[in-house]
């Protein structure tokens, strides 16, 4: 087996948005070569721009030195090109939450990465690796390597291996997460919501319908639970940050998975979702957010 501390330089990041570029500022704080590829022109310059801005402000906190700041942008790089992750160690999908999109993902990375042992993982929350594994020519490389948001701060990471994953290819994530991106990592089967979102996504669910059923507001169903059980943020105001998108696809996977009532999400989720009322992100889900 190679050397799993020094085997991992290279790293592609696919998708520059939240995640995305989290993930990325996160790898390449940490010493490693990062390649950051969008769809568009535009979409990379706001993905640039937002790791430009996370990484001056981590420097403004005294979070890193302004020479740290700048080694770091110094690390990554970006494209439109999926083909220039030809020579990646490691490869993490980090786009939309949708099954399609990313199956057509890694059918290009197994065309274009050429290092025959490269890692392709996908930072899904939801959807099954296996689908993943089986649409490449390697399903034995796939893996799910979940980071939660803001990946910056947050500790943990889940590791999801398919049911085509080699222990090897275990190894190697759990090595890189832990030894070299100084991450916690768990391991989960490959089961709709993994470990944190098969208990998170049925609470957030919960408080949706109880707040949609006027049993209490917004507020006191938050108070109820930052005050009663020390949870540092309450359940809508959670499911803001995290986008009212996001939670309802999570669901609609693990209900479709399971078949649970538990898990399916509630009109008023489903309409705010097509109302465009997102949470955070938006401007407005059960909150508003104004604008600084």
């Amino acid at each position: 087996m190679t050397d799993t501390l020094t085997d991992i330089v290279r790293v592609g990041v696919v998708g520059c948005g939240q995640m995305g570029a989290g993930i990325a500022e996160v790898a390449a704080r940490s010493g490693l070569e990062v390649m950051v590829a969008e769809t568009t022109g535009e979409a990379l310059e706001i993905g640039r721009t937002r790791l430009h801005n996370s990484l001056s402000k981590a420097a403004e906190r005294g979070k890193i030195t302004e020479e740290e700041r700048d080694a770091t942008l110094d690390r990554l790089s970006f494209t439109t090109d999926l083909g220039e992750f030809a020579d990646r160690d490691l490869v993490i999908e980090a786009v939309v939450e949708n099954e399609q999109v990313k199956t057509e993902i890694f059918q290009v990375l197994d065309q274009v990465v050429t290092r025959q042992d490269a890692i392709l993982a996908s930072n899904t929350s939801s959807i099954p690796l296996v689908k993943l594994a089986v649409a490449t020519s390697r399903p034995d490389q796939v893996i799910g390597i979940h980071f939660f948001n803001p990946a910056p701060v947050q500790k943990l990471v889940e590791l999801i291996p398919a049911l085509t994953t080699s222990e090897d290819t275990v190894l190697r994530a759990e090595a890189v997460v832990q030894g070299v991106l100084g991450k916690h990592a768990i391991r989960a089967q490959d089961r709709s919501g993994f470990v944190v979102n098969a208990l998170l996504i049925p609470y957030l669910l919960a408080a949706v319908r109880m707040y949609e059923s006027g049993i209490a507001s917004r507020e006191d169903i938050d108070n109820g639970m930052e005050l009663g059980c020390a949870h540092p943020m309450g359940p809508l105001k959670l499911a803001d940050l995290i986008g009212l998108d996001t939670v309802a696809s999570v669901a609609d996977s693990m209900y479709a998975e399971y078949k649970e009532p538990l898990y399916a999400a509630s009109p008023l989720l489903q309409r705010m979702v097509d109302a465009g009322r997102l949470g955070r992100k938006t401007g407005a889900g059960f909150y508003a957010y104004p604008a600084a």
